[in-house]
């Protein structure tokens, strides 16, 4: 079966929330401050390749969704950035909106777009 058209909805991942914490331990006082940052939120990216000729593997994936980044935590320990997804589309393929307007023309091996970016993680108080 040749597909030669896919409607997608696609959705980065967000960033992860910063930490508010304070550093404890017997002894020191007013130890300060050591929230860490939120991870990185994941992005979402076509590329144009020569492995594949049809958008098959779309047909009925209609929504997707990038992972959250991870939240941040005491001890000034960051969150995990989430993973980018990478889609991979026939060289040729052209990337449209809802009004039809022409986004992206991935006409070369390798070309990549990026559809939609991953949130920046929130910022911890440390």
């Amino acid at each position: 079966m040749f597909i030669d058209r896919a409607k997608l909805t696609v959705k980065s991942g967000k960033g992860g929330d910063g930490a508010i914490a304070f550093h404890h331990e017997k002894f020191v006082e007013r130890g300060g401050p050591s929230g860490g940052n939120g991870g990185r939120g994941g992005s979402i990216y076509f590329v144009a390749t020569n492995n594949t000729s049809t958008l098959i593997n779309y047909r009925h994936a209609r929504k997707i969704k990038a992972d959250d980044g991870e939240k941040g935590m005491a001890k000034m320990m960051y969150g995990k950035n989430a993973k980018d997804i990478i889609l991979e589309v026939p060289v040729g393929t052209v990337i449209l909106d809802n009004e039809e307007k022409v986004l992206a023309d991935l006409n070369e091996e390798g070309k990549k777009y990026l559809a939609v970016k991953g949130g920046r993680g929130g910022r911890g108080n440390a």
